[in-house]
């Protein structure tokens, strides 16, 4: 029996089309089945690059008993979470709610035919283990409860709805006091409390990348010159480069790690992750100037061009994901043998290798294989062998190539060609960061191709659709897909100013007020004022894999106001921190997306507007952004006419002369034109120093 996934686009989806389930996607059709026939609705929530996912569908999805007992109990729904964020937040938070610990994927969630919840979790085995209930004897008892027990499910449902409103901000609670530059050195220690200062990072197993709370340390230690916070982050990132987190050959992070030590992932390695970590390591890098830091970003950039975005000539968007598994074994492609690799290398390649890559150890996988992890210095192990350092950075490169070339000719993991709105926009920013700063053009037109593939084609009637694939783009955009893009149009604007690029970023933002703002309360809910309407609406802040959707708009609205000097967007922005303000004083390690917000508010950066021909201009450019990555640098060329009244500055006869003029502008105004770098430079510092002092 065919179900009725065959015509979605979602690679998710479409996994689980030849299962006996009969599955529908979410949508109008199979909810109005569940209340015609009475029935509940079992939701299946989950990804293509899951592993568990994969393990639960091999187990009961493609099992014809479990289909047949699934499809006279229920109306199944499959949910692709990475199309439909709106649904997974609200059912995450549920199960929250029901099971008082954090959900996760596969999200298995049982409703009535009105959507409400009444029994749920995560990864359900075939058979009773690991402390779970048999799925397949758990389905007719969940089904008989649903109608034995229906007075008792719905007082359960408004319960639960309550519970969940309450998790939006009370604007009568809302702060009118005055925000307090103390939350942000509080939050400081705070994460210093957090902080594992043996194998970095935050918290213990399973390890999370935390790219919010490391930006948020980075931002201070620019800010405030904070060491401690600086140290975190450099710590952190070269014990994750170091780790089995990284993949060595091939560049690109995977998710997270199982361990506390960054030794073993789960493999799938996600856009929204390595969009982030290439704009950390780079100004890490500026902070720093590890060499590290450049070779990852170097090799990430890489992948991510190689492997993650669309070489179609009339495309150019980055996919999702990379699975973890391939022929149905997780990290099959990524570890070793060590008997393979001795047959692979030279005799000296592999006197090498072995020490460096941990494959001298004790087996780190599964007890019988390795997953790269450098676990000593390149040139302590040159030292022991004989060898100049020069010549054991060639070896290692040779032997790089011969494993990458044998790795190549495994089984590829399946990779989702969605191209997701919100996740573009995250790489965007990553890829146009990391480029103006290495000096790459390739990464700048990378981000560039992306964005103009979103503009052309998922920009329809003055509004976003949030992913395409397949010549298809369709749903609604949510908050994240606008701010993101938002904020990576932003940095494009900061590494090579087209007018195209801000007239699209006004846009965008003209429909986060219009379609997202709560204009009574402040803040903004994640889905449009049109979108379909569902059991709950939330409003999120708190940051999680990615940053909040209200602290990225609060933080992209409040620069965008300052370099147009529109007040519409600053008000909204500070409407925004304020109706947060008690929420993030609770919490604050979880908030630091919107802690950056605020502290821009209190802080604005200092704004920079360049002004003259293009090879003189971009050197200015560059010697300003490399000494002071925290403010914001606009580079305009003489022959643009059409820009707003805040940027166009009229240049001085003595300017032509010059080659380059600059503006720095504070939200005082901006101070008279400037035609010596070095001055420039200096007027840079002492604006720093102000910032610090206030």
């Amino acid at each position: 029996m065919a179900n009725h996934l065959s015509s979605e686009t979602s690679p998710y989806l479409l996994q689980h089309c030849g299962n006996p389930v009969d599955w529908y996607p979410w949508g109008e059709q199979a909810l109005n089945l569940a209340r015609t026939q009475n029935k509940p609705i079992l939701l299946s929530i989950g990804y293509s690059a899951c592993h568990w996912c994969h393990v639960m569908a091999h187990e009961s999805f493609e099992n014809v008993e479990v289909a047949a007992v699934m499809n006279k109990h229920f109306i199944n729904i499959k949910v692709d979470r990475e199309e439909r964020p709106d649904i997974d937040q609200i059912y995450q938070t549920a199960h929250y709610i029901m099971n008082h610990r954090n959900g996760g994927w596969p999200l298995t969630m049982f409703l009535t035919p009105e959507q409400k919840p009444y029994f749920g979790g995560t990864y359900f085995p075939l058979q009773p283990r690991y402390g779970l209930p048999g799925f397949l004897e758990l389905l007719p008892r969940v089904a008989e409860a649903y109608y034995t027990r229906s007075e008792d499910i719905e007082k359960q449902g408004k319960v639960l709805l309550k519970l969940m409103n309450q998790t939006l901000p009370d604007s009568k609670s809302s702060s009118h006091e005055q925000f307090s530059a103390a939350l942000l050195t509080q939050a400081i220690k705070h994460l210093e409390e957090q902080f594992d200062p043996v194998y970095g990072g935050f918290g213990g197993a399973p390890k999370f990348l935390h790219p919010a709370e490391l930006a948020f340390c980075l931002h201070q230690y620019f800010k405030t010159q904070n060491t401690q916070a600086l140290q975190m982050v450099v710590f952190t990132l070269e014990k994750m480069a170091k780790g089995g987190i990284y993949d060595h050959l091939g560049g690109g992070f995977y998710r997270y790690s199982t361990d506390a030590y960054w030794r073993i992932p789960h493999f799938e390695k996600m856009l929204y992750d390595n969009g982030p970590l290439l704009q950390l390591f780079t100004i890490s890098w500026l902070a720093s100037d590890n060499p590290l830091f450049k070779r990852i970003v170097e090799d990430t950039a890489q992948w991510v061009m190689r492997e993650m975005q669309s070489g179609s000539p009339n495309e150019g968007g980055y996919y999702s994901t990379l699975d973890a598994d391939s022929e149905h074994e997780e990290g099959k492609y990524y570890v070793w043998d060590r008997d393979e690799v001795t047959q692979i290398l030279t005799a000296e390649e592999f006197a090498l290798i072995a020490p460096y890559y941990g494959l001298s150890q004790a087996p780190n996988f599964e007890q019988k294989l390795w997953n790269l992890e450098i676990t000593t210095d390149l040139a302590e192990i040159a030292q022991r062998l004989g060898m100049t350092l020069d010549h054991a950075q060639k070896t290692l490169l040779s032997a790089h190539t011969k494993l990458q070339a044998i790795r190549a000719c495994r089984v590829r993991p399946g990779r989702d060609e969605k191209i997701l709105v919100s996740w573009n926009g995250l790489m965007i920013k990553g890829m146009a960061h990391a480029g103006r700063t290495f000096g790459q053009a390739a990464w700048i037109q990378s981000a560039q191709r992306s964005a103009d593939f979103i503009r052309t084609v998922l920009w329809k009637n003055n509004r976003l659709l949030a992913t395409y694939k397949d010549g298809k783009a369709h749903l609604n955009a949510y908050l994240d897909d606008y701010v993101f893009l938002l904020d990576g149009l932003l940095e494009l604007m900061q590494t090579e100013f087209r007018e195209v690029d801000l007239e699209f970023a006004i846009m965008l933002a003209e429909v986060v007020l219009d379609q997202f703002e709560d204009r009574e309360d402040g803040g903004f809910y994640f889905t449009s004022h049109d979108h379909e309407q569902l059991i709950h609406r939330p409003k999120p802040v708190y940051d999680n894999a990615i940053a909040s959707g209200n602290g990225m708009a609060a933080m992209v609205l409040q620069r965008l106001g300052l370099i147009l000097s529109e007040p519409r967007y600053l008000q909204a922005a500070e409407r925004t921190i304020r109706l947060f303000y008690p929420m993030m004083s609770t919490q604050l390690s979880g908030y630091c997306s919107l802690l950056t917000a605020m502290d821009e508010t209190l802080f604005p950066p200092v704004m920079i507007i360049l002004r003259g021909h293009s090879d003189e201009l971009k050197i200015w450019q560059h010697t300003i952004q490399r000494q002071f990555p925290h403010m914001l640098v606009l580079a305009l060329s003489q022959e643009l006419f059409n820009l707003p009244p805040s940027l166009s500055k009229a240049v001085s006869t003595v300017a032509a002369v010059c080659s380059v003029s600059a503006w720095v502008c504070t939200v005082a105004g901006c101070m008279p034109e400037i035609t010596n770098l070095q001055d420039l430079l200096q007027i840079c510092k002492v604006q720093g120093r102000i910032s610090n002092l206030l």
